[in-house]
């Protein structure tokens, strides 16, 4: 059954990056909806707020954060949140989300969404700060499921197990990220359709789908080429269980031009109707030096605003 938390299906739509501002308000390509960084806008009153507020006018917009460290011991950052509320009043957001992690600790922000552990204990502690967050900004938020590269030890549960009571405790919604249910599964050796299967699907609200990076022993979720067929295959799972939400692609290094962006995520139709993605040789599982593996818990910084 579809309930989306009284959210509707937007379509597919890509994150919105500085590099295809231009492109965007030259062509307005027909794109169903975007998804911003929050953290880009938040502070800014320049040209990208101003491109934004343009935008906004023609697409839906989705707010995506890096920041809230729902997971940290550190208090909540009130003075993020109000900077947070005060954007979502400015661009109307269909909904505002972020990740279940923490991003550091004694006021210091890594810039990494950090691994929390699955215990009774952590998942008290992330719930109610949920709670807290959502009476702030008035409204449900989304959480995301991020890629994790290492394991606590001291976990008691499986993270669907851990996510699903997190979902339904705090009554909030949830974005599963396809690609990250993949990579934590090879990394962990777990099974991503048992994953996908578990999820409480009516509270997914929205999709994210990304390229990662092959390094033989592991994968990371580094947002930086086309999206693998076996990452299709599972969006196909997980759209089956769900009856169907917003998708969005995600590509934040090695960003290509816009209309191989939005060609990509158009990919999702033929996945829709069980048809073959169209190949593409970067698809192909290639292996780095590990000199040149990244930081493997890096994500998305915040781009100049």
């Amino acid at each position: 059954m579809v309930n989306r938390l009284g959210h509707p299906d937007l379509g597919l739509g890509v994150g919105l990056r500085t590099v295809h501002f231009p492109y965007i308000l030259e062509h307005q390509p027909e794109v169903d909806w975007f998804e911003i960084i929050s953290e880009n806008f938040m502070d800014s009153r320049g040209r990208p707020r101003y491109v934004l507020e343009q935008i906004a006018e023609r697409y839906p917009i989705v707010m995506h954060g890096v920041s809230l460290s729902i997971g940290s011991t550190d208090p909540l950052d009130f003075d993020y949140l109000r900077r947070l509320k005060a954007l979502a009043s400015d661009v109307q957001p269909r909904w505002i989300s972020d990740h279940i992690c923490w991003t550091g600790v004694a006021g210091r922000n890594t810039h990494d969404l950090l691994p929390i552990p699955f215990t009774e204990e952590s998942l008290t502690h992330v719930v109610e700060r949920i709670r807290v967050v959502q009476d702030f900004l008035e409204q449900r938020i989304v959480m995301e499921n991020p890629s994790s590269y290492v394991t606590f030890a001291s976990s008691t549960m499986p993270e669907w197990e851990f996510v699903t009571r997190l979902a339904e405790a705090a009554d909030c919604g949830l974005l599963l990220d396809v690609n990250n249910v993949y990579v934590s599964c090879f990394n962990h050796a777990m099974d991503p359709q048992n994953f996908i299967e578990s999820l409480p699907h009516d509270r997914v609200v929205q999709f994210h789908l990304a390229g990662h990076s092959n390094y033989e022993t592991h994968l990371i979720d580094t947002h930086d080429d086309h999206v693998i067929d076996p990452v299709w295959d599972l969006y196909r799972t997980a759209r089956s269980h769900t009856g169907g939400v917003s998708t969005l692609l995600e590509w934040d290094a090695k960003i290509p031009p816009f209309p191989v962006l939005h060609a990509e995520v158009l990919k999702a139709r033929d996945a829709i109707a069980g048809r073959a993605t169209m190949p593409h040789k970067a698809e192909q599982a290639t292996t780095t030096p590990a000199s040149a593996v990244p930081h493997p818990l890096h994500h998305v910084l915040p781009e100049v605003s």
